[in-house]
């Protein structure tokens, strides 16, 4: 257990030890970079044009409070047991269970690094000239190379990140909103087609919802939960607000819903490279990290030779997935927040927040009852009126907690003696 300790410092396959915990501000910069996501632009540019700006504000805050309540709950989880999304998957889903939900979240993170690494490789070339190969090759290198060397390395590139992509993002918007009439010509802004709001609230919340779903991934490294869950819902209020608003700002005033679009056409070409750069770079590499974890649960093999391997194959790839792929993976993503979902009802209510230790839990090869839910969940998404992602969590975590009452699935607590997460 030592020798593993020692060399696998992401701690793939077991709980983060308190001693290799972060505090609060390296935890703060991790998940605002988590949550500096380039479509959240684009959801924040539809919203900011079929809103009032009024609606655009109230919207995005209702939609971030339901992703902040949801990831700040597996961020609790995470940072009480130190377990990542796959390892917690093991204990509603089953050991066997849990491969499934990992290839799912894996294969749809190797896809999204693909896609990354082409969106900005193609609009680097238009306005540079460099060959798009070339770009391609040099960005998945480099992202590979800083998701290989894993969350310290993350922790570095969102302290440098952040920072750049707040500074420079805002000042291109506050150049955008002056050419529009300033603020009082955005709250005038009356939209041309509307957006009913309960479309909107979708939009919002299902731009980022498939993603949370990966939180425990990062908030396991919290030195509390109290550290884990600020951050994290600090975070989706802070940096996820504010990529919407520089979607929406930059849609309403140029046409244009990511901010690097923005920067470009306002003259600021080598600020925009770097702002466009910085946000893919933290996004991809927390997926290709993600990725490494969910593969490494499935085989057992070390998580950093599967980030090279996986990034590899996306930056192999990463334009036939930009061409033929994105709505196959948008599809894919939309089956991700049912599976936190039965987290969530397993660990707080039916193992009322005792899990016994991984390496000391007795768990069966498959739950059925989750995979069912699973299944439950989807379709609820995909047929009932309402908010598709909200519909997805709640049908899941009730028909998980129903089945596995009626089929007698339900662990009972530990002891108080025996051993337990702390």
């Amino acid at each position: 257990m030592i020798k593993k300790a020692v060399h696998d410092h992401d701690f793939a396959l077991q709980a983060v030890p308190q001693a290799n915990r972060r505090g609060f501000w390296q935890m703060f910069v991790v998940m605002m970079g988590f949550t500096f996501f380039s479509a959240s632009m684009w959801s924040g540019g539809t919203l900011g044009t079929g809103l009032t700006f009024n609606q655009f504000i109230l919207v995005v805050l209702a939609g971030n409070l339901v992703l902040g309540l949801y990831t700040g709950l597996l961020s609790y989880i995470a940072s009480q047991t130190g377990l990542s999304t796959h390892l917690l998957a093991r204990y509603a889903f089953g050991e066997k269970g849990s491969y499934l939900v990992s290839f799912m979240l894996g294969a749809t993170q190797v896809g999204w690094f693909g896609v990354g690494v082409a969106m900005f490789a193609l609009p680097v070339q238009k306005v540079t000239g460099i060959n798009e190969y070339l770009l391609i090759a040099i960005a998945g290198l480099l992202m590979t190379i800083t998701a290989y060397f894993g969350f310290k390395a993350l922790t570095i590139l969102s302290f440098i990140a952040v920072p750049s992509i707040a500074i420079l993002g805002s000042f291109s918007v506050l150049k955008a909103t002056e050419s529009s009439g300033g603020l009082s010509g955005l709250m005038q802004y009356q939209p041309v087609e509307t957006l009913a709001l309960a479309t909107a609230l979708t939009i919002c919340i299902g731009s980022f919802i498939s993603g949370g779903t990966l939180t425990p991934d990062f908030a396991r490294f919290a030195r509390s939960k109290r550290i884990a869950v600020s951050t994290t819902v600090m975070a989706f209020f802070i940096g996820n607000s504010l990529m919407f608003i520089f979607g929406a700002i930059g849609a309403m005033s140029l046409g244009e819903a990511d901010v690097s679009e923005v920067m470009f056409l306002q003259g600021l070409i080598i600020p925009a490279i770097i702002i466009l750069g910085l946000n893919i770079w933290t996004t991809n590499d927390n997926a290709l990290y993600a990725s490494g974890l969910g593969f490494s649960n499935i085989t057992k093999l070390p998580k950093h030779k599967l980030v090279l391997f996986n990034g590899v194959i996306g930056t192999i790839l990463a334009l036939w997935l930009y061409n033929n792929f994105v709505g196959w993976l948008t599809f894919l993503g939309s089956t991700l927040p049912p599976v936190g979902a039965i987290i969530l009802a397993d660990y707080f209510i039916l193992k009322r927040k005792q899990y016994a230790l991984l390496e000391q839990a007795s768990l069966r090869p498959l739950h059925w009852t989750a995979i069912l839910a699973w299944g439950i969940g989807i379709v609820a998404a995909h047929t009932l009126p309402g908010i598709p992602p909200l519909n997805a969590i709640v049908a899941s975590a009730l028909s998980y907690l129903i089945l596995s009452i009626v089929m007698n699935k339900v662990d009972l607590p530990l002891p108080n003696k025996a051993k337990k997460v702390s």
